[in-house]
């Protein structure tokens, strides 16, 4: 797999019927791994290895309702108290990321109402701050550590 713009991990992977598998620490099983599964297992083990956050805080692929169309969301990072404080949307490293990218997690953020969004390709990371009152997006240059 290609080299990504974040720390290296020790994954544990294997092969079944040579298909690639990488171990999901959220999901608790061995996932098909693809370009994406590559960034988004990188992104979840940075949200728990440099930003601390609990691994009973992250939720990884999940099914959501926007106006009766099921989606599902790459990564979520909840408070203690069951708000959600951070998506994450992750995308193959072949893919730029653009004003649709951008696009696709404002639509999963408004019946998600998250604090925090970051899109990344695993070669560019992209951190922004919700602002409801002003109805926009603050750009910022990381994402906050867990504090209790």
């Amino acid at each position: 797999m290609q080299e990504l713009n974040f720390p290296q991990y020790p994954f544990r992977l294997k092969s079944s019927e040579n298909k690639p598998l990488i171990f999901d620490e959220i999901r608790k099983k061995f996932v098909r791994l693809t370009p994406e599964e590559w960034v988004r297992q990188h992104t979840v083990a940075h949200i728990l290895n440099v930003y601390h956050y609990p691994i009973s805080l992250v939720n990884v692929e999940k099914e959501l309702k926007l106006n009766q169309v099921s989606k599902r969301y790459d990564v979520v990072v909840f408070k203690p108290n069951g708000n959600i404080q951070l998506i994450v949307e992750c995308k193959a490293p072949k893919i730029k990321i653009n004003q649709k990218t951008f696009d696709q997690i404002a639509r999963y953020n408004l019946a998600l109402k998250s604090d925090y969004l970051m899109v990344t390709n695993g070669l560019n990371h992209y951190y922004c701050q919700m602002d409801y009152e002003a109805k926009k997006y603050i750009f910022l240059p990381d994402f906050p550590v867990y504090t209790p």
